[in-house]
């Protein structure tokens, strides 16, 4: 008994020692999540072309990869709540300029400093967390993080429903949500940690240790970006309202939420390449459902909400599912690296996709951004059988566990979990 107590101290201490850390990254998850969409509905009525609105949101991920190139040096040059601090500032000023100077260009570049701030305050945030935790302990608050991580991105499409395109109101809204989340790192007791060498990035070290879970990462890295950058613009065309517009991209969370434990009972059962192959069936057949079927509504309920919350559900698992399969390939010093070359290359996707599913509906209409993505995991399902095929499965197998695709820090954190397995 007196044991238990022990650890439920311990475990209640460590909890409040976080606690700033994970409302930080609840509120930035808010702030930034919702600029996405808002950005998209705002350039609809300001006249931007599909292609245009596409740039906005590569331009996002360019920023993003910027970002993780240089977020470790700053970290390591002022600390992480000064690299926080600064970063979220450098966001702020993005996010409120956005309605001052509306032009295309502008925009580009605002969301190039949003992107570049994001990838550095969750270095800051991640590190800084991996470092206040144990391997004991890690895996338990790490979920604690994730859902956190979660909640703060599903508020952000809900606010979607009530953030007015293009008003200077909007925008300052989320600019306000940012400097909140200065509070908590500001009036922390804690103590910064010392951040730990993070080596040199090599973006193709994933390519030579998996080919099939290079292509699934880019595949999810471009599914992904399109369904943030330009879902609004599909649920725009499609007659959604504001408030549909924002479940819709709420139920696509969801989905991906609710997933989580059943894969990883799945994945106790069935090898990744097969958990692959599965959800990447599943996801081929609701995107072409969206397409094929004549009725707006299925049991009540219109089809898009259904079908969208379905492919969150195929969809999101699919990255954890590529890196799992990677790392089975490898010994656990060099999961780090492969980690970080996976984020990597995730972001390339995810620059690459907005812009071609922009001219795709330009030029098609909406329809062709969930054909586009069934295209994708047809190619992805072909080729995850052709490895199989020269490639017999043989690795053995760990556990499930969700990797968010945030930092290349969020790679110790995942390595420490693994190791531990």
């Amino acid at each position: 008994m007196r044991c238990h107590l022990k650890d439920c101290y311990k475990a209640m201490t460590t909890l409040l020692s976080i606690s700033a850390l994970l409302i930080t990254v609840m509120l930035m998850q808010m702030g930034t999540g919702a600029l996405g969409p808002l950005d998209t509905l705002s350039a609809i009525e300001l006249g931007f072309s599909n292609i245009q609105i596409g740039i906005i949101g590569a331009a996002h991920f360019t920023g993003f990869i910027i970002g993780c190139f240089g977020a470790p040096v700053l970290v390591r040059r002022v600390g992480h709540a000064r690299a926080y601090i600064v970063t979220v500032a450098l966001s702020i000023t993005a996010v409120l300029l956005h309605p001052i100077f509306p032009t295309f260009w502008a925009w580009c570049l605002f969301r190039v400093f949003t992107g570049l701030a994001i990838a550095t305050s969750f270095t800051a945030v991640e590190s800084w967390l991996n470092a206040k935790l144990t391997r004991q302990n890690r895996g338990r608050f790490f979920s604690i993080y994730r859902l956190m991580d979660m909640m703060g991105a599903l508020i952000a499409q809900s606010l979607i429903a009530i953030l007015i395109p293009v008003e200077h109101l909007s925008y300052m809204i989320l600019a306000i949500i940012l400097c909140i989340s200065l509070l908590p790192l500001g009036l922390t007791k804690s103590v910064q940690p010392e951040l730990p060498e993070s080596g040199e990035l090599d973006p193709l070290f994933a390519l030579r240790v998996s080919p099939l879970a290079v292509l699934g990462v880019l595949v999810v890295g471009a599914t992904s970006s399109a369904v943030r950058m330009i879902g609004p613009l599909f649920a725009y065309e499609a007659n959604l309202g504001p408030g549909e517009i924002g479940l819709f991209l709420s139920l696509f969370i969801i989905g991906g939420a609710i997933i989580q434990l059943p894969v990883g009972y799945l994945s106790e059962r069935f090898s990744p390449r097969q958990l692959l192959g599965l959800f990447s069936g599943l996801t081929i057949l609701a995107s072409l459902t969206v397409n094929l079927v004549d009725s707006d509504q299925i049991f009540g309920i219109r089809n898009l909400f259904i079908l969208v919350f379905i492919f969150g559900l195929t969809t999101m698992p699919l990255y954890s599912i590529c890196a799992i399969h990677a790392n089975n390939l490898i010994p656990a010093k060099q999961m780090t690296s492969l980690s970080a070359s996976l984020i990597f290359i995730f972001a390339v996707g995810a620059i690459i996709s907005p812009v071609f599913v922009g001219y795709l509906i330009q030029i098609l209409g909406p329809n062709a951004m969930f054909i586009y993505f069934a295209a994708l995991h047809i190619v992805l399902l072909v080729f995850t059988g052709y490895r199989a095929l020269i490639r017999p499965d043989k690795a053995p197998r760990r556990k499930y566990v969700y990797i968010p695709r945030t930092s290349l820090f969020i790679a110790k954190t995942i390595k420490s979990m693994r190791r531990k397995q």
